[in-house]
């Protein structure tokens, strides 16, 4: 449904306990995603994304979503532009000892979200819900442009950001879980294979609701989910 958005390329991640499953090539969303990709996809959470470069090349390596291990593995899928690169790029490489591998403002948002949670919470010690809060307002003070997107931090959840402006659109929804995906199993604080389950996942089976962001309200509406903003 958001083929439209971008040609170029399309990825998707999607994370299952500790494992995140990443997919993306150059080419339309029914070319990049075959039978046998999907079912490789597994996980409760992830994220998506078509993409139309206007910052960077057509190389593979900028699809996204793109990918740092460092802190808990973060991936992050954007829409926008930032007008202030060259100064941030300058900052991750001198003050974080952070390398930008690419010419792609994405890869900036997700070095600098990826540094200040770890300032946050590994530092400062913070609980993880205030220190995500607080490295995504640390983010949006030093980026400067329009963007929105989302980080999928992986074993905690999914972070929906866009500029303080609001440029860029960003839609979400929610719809009450299916019947087999509350299971009884599903409240087990360990999963099939006896592994303890992560917090995130102990949070997904307990709640009510599942939830949906999206740039355009047409892949909401389409899945069967409640537009809320």
């Amino acid at each position: 449904m958001l083929q439209h958005r971008g040609q170029d390329a399309a990825g998707m991640v999607t994370a299952e306990r500790r494992r995140l499953h990443l997919r993306k090539d150059n080419g339309l969303v029914k070319d990049v995603f075959l039978p046998h990709h999907m079912l490789e996809l597994r996980g409760p959470m992830g994220i998506g994304h078509c993409r139309y470069p206007t910052a960077g090349t057509s190389s593979c390596a900028e699809a996204q979503p793109l990918y740092t291990n460092y802190p808990y593995g973060i991936c992050v899928a954007h829409n926008g532009n930032l007008t202030n690169t060259e100064e941030l790029t300058l900052r991750l490489s001198e003050s974080a000892g952070r390398h930008v591998n690419t010419d792609s403002d994405s890869e900036l948002l997700l070095n600098l979200f990826a540094e200040h949670l770890t300032h946050f919470h590994r530092t400062e010690r913070r609980s993880m819900e205030d220190a995500v809060f607080a490295a995504t307002t640390a983010v949006m003070k030093e980026c400067r442009g329009g963007y929105a997107g989302l980080y999928l931090i992986n074993g905690f959840g999914l972070v929906a950001f866009r500029d303080p402006h609001g440029i860029r659109p960003l839609v979400f929804g929610c719809r009450k879980k299916t019947r087999s995906s509350a299971s009884s199993s599903s409240l087990s604080s360990k999963d099939d294979d006896g592994v303890p389950k992560t917090p995130a996942q102990m949070e997904d089976a307990e709640r009510k609701y599942d939830y949906v962001v999206s740039s355009e309200s047409v892949a909401i509406d389409t899945l069967g989910f409640q537009l809320i903003r």
